[in-house]
């Protein structure tokens, strides 16, 4: 090889090493290339990881809160106070037989006196009729002198009293033959029927209050003797309900009206579906007034925005919704302002316990300093003014830091990950999140309305179902003035009864003397 190049002139040693130096040149252009590749292929492949690490952390807390739903306690707990005490599962051994010392003491003590050191039990009502029965010594008393007596009560109960209300008309005629009058008969709830409204308020309110089906109350009926065809039943209720469409079509009108609603919706199944052998999906969307204490229930059959058209297209004033993208489109309406639920931000907090507990924790400790001051302004029956005062005072601090708490700490979360999650959900709708300051009217959540919600998932593990579109409608509408009775605590069965026999001869109008929070005022 060296000889070789001995014998190459100058020209041609140099046109060589040129050769060489390009072959070298391309040798290290590819190695470049195959260097960048490598570097690419190790980013994806980077990202892959990461991207599986983000999924693998998303399924585990899917799993955790599966678990959680099947297995674990339905309650949201945090305890973030650091000042309390923890619970003594471990006590020392001196306690211990301290403790023991005490019971003995206490046992010998009990056994010697043998009275009950409770403090007595809660007193009988007073508004319910007594019956004496008056208990004399056996024997002769002539002799005798009555120093005293003891009395002793017990709370008795007698089961429903079925009877027949029989109304006897009598026909009087003119000696001169020219007409007949008779008695006329009571504005009858359902004509030529034979229910009374006692009845069926009984019927309405054990399947829309006490969640008992119709076929259950049948047996009911049976045991007493009294048999009554399921069908009849069916016909009795939605009569009944057909009653009240003119009130509730005047709360509905009333609704639209409110400056303040907080809305949400749950699911219903609808027995009346396009598809063979499938139930529909539909939807009760509820509209709550804290301030009036009034709730209404309508049924839609979707749960897309034209589901809350009915109520809230045209809407102006304060709407209090969870994070379902409708109410967002919703609450872009002129004249709407827009208010988020702080117990919804809390909840996603709560859920990333098993993912990120410190983060968790952090945010969850935030959340329960803002629910004190609520606390505190409800223990001390505050009025709007002062709450709206207390709040800026208290709670417009501690929103301050945690804003800029989630806004710093978001940056090092994973976006699927539940701590993620969390916080971008507040994020997204912190102005929202904190419109509650604005008005001491206003609440911090939207559990209100939640709660008015919570005797559907009863309902619907008894009925399971409705059977079309119009029932699901007619359900709706007792399920608003049951609702509206709770609130003001008012008697479902005496308010129904009382405005089955008023409904027909009432002035129209006077019709909203019937609502259940003015019928204390009725009676």
């Amino acid at each position: 090889m060296i000889e070789a190049l001995e014998n190459l002139s100058k020209v041609e040693l140099i046109s060589l090493l040129c050769e060489e130096n390009k072959a070298v040149e391309a040798h290290q252009k590819n190695l470049l290339k195959q260097e960048e590749e490598f570097r690419i292929q190790e980013e994806k492949l980077l990202q892959e990881v990461t991207g599986l690490k983000e999924e693998l952390d998303y399924l585990k807390a899917q799993l955790e809160q599966y678990k959680r739903m099947q297995f674990g306690q339905k309650r949201e707990r945090f305890e973030g106070d650091s000042s309390q005490l923890p619970l003594p599962f471990a006590a020392a051994q001196e306690q211990v037989l301290e403790q023991q010392e005490e019971l003995t003491q206490k046992i010998e003590y009990v056994r010697k006196k043998q009275v009950s050191s409770h403090k007595g039990r809660v007193s009988l009502p007073s508004h319910l009729p007594v019956e004496e029965i008056e208990i004399y010594p056996p024997g002769d008393l002539t002799q005798m002198v009555c120093i005293g007596k003891e009395i002793t009560e017990e709370l008795e109960c007698i089961p429903e009293k079925f009877y027949i209300k029989r109304y006897i008309r009598y026909k009087y005629a003119a000696k001169n033959k020219e007409g007949v009058l008779i008695g006329e008969l009571p504005e009858r709830i359902i004509d030529k029927g034979i229910p009374g409204a006692g009845l069926l308020a009984t019927i309405l309110v054990d399947k829309y209050m006490d969640h008992l089906p119709l076929y259950r109350q049948r047996q009911r009926f049976l045991r007493e003797k009294i048999p009554i065809p399921s069908t009849t039943l069916e016909g009795w209720t939605k009569a009944a309900l057909e009653r009240l469409e003119i009130l509730y079509d005047h709360l509905l009108e009333d609704t639209k009206l409110k400056g303040y609603l907080q809305a949400d919706e749950t699911p219903i199944k609808v027995l009346e579906s396009d598809k063979k052998g499938a139930c529909h999906q539909g939807y009760y969307w509820v509209y709550h007034n804290p301030i009036d204490k009034t709730v209404l229930f309508d049924y839609q059959p979707t749960r897309g925005a034209k589901g809350a058209e009915k109520i809230l297209q045209g809407f102006k004033g304060y709407l209090q919704t969870d994070g379902y993208a409708v109410y967002d489109k919703l609450g872009k309406q002129k004249g709407v302002v827009h208010l988020a639920c702080m117990a919804h931000a809390r909840r996603e907090f709560e859920r990333a316990l098993d993912n990120d507990k410190a983060r968790a924790e952090k945010a969850l400790t935030y959340i329960q300093q803002l629910y004190a001051v609520e606390a505190q302004c409800r223990e001390n029956k505050c009025n709007p003014e002062m709450r709206k005062q207390i709040r800026l005072e208290k709670s417009l601090p501690v929103l301050n830091d945690f804003g800029k708490w989630i806004t710093e700490e978001v940056k090092h979360t994973f976006p699927k990950s539940q701590i993620g999650k969390a916080m971008r959900y507040s994020i997204q709708r912190w102005d929202a999140l904190c419109a509650y300051l604005c008005d001491g009217i206003l609440e911090i959540d939207n559990n209100l309305v939640e709660n008015a919600i919570r005797p559907i998932a009863l309902g619907r593990k008894n009925y399971l179902f409705a059977g079309s579109h119009q029932a699901a409608q007619r359900a709706a509408m007792i399920y608003s003035f049951f609702a509206i009775c709770k609130k003001h605590e008012v008697n479902p069965y005496q308010w129904l009864k009382y405005t089955l026999e008023n409904i027909m001869r009432i002035n129209h109008k006077n019709i909203k003397d019937l609502y259940p929070q003015n019928f204390k005022n009725n009676m």
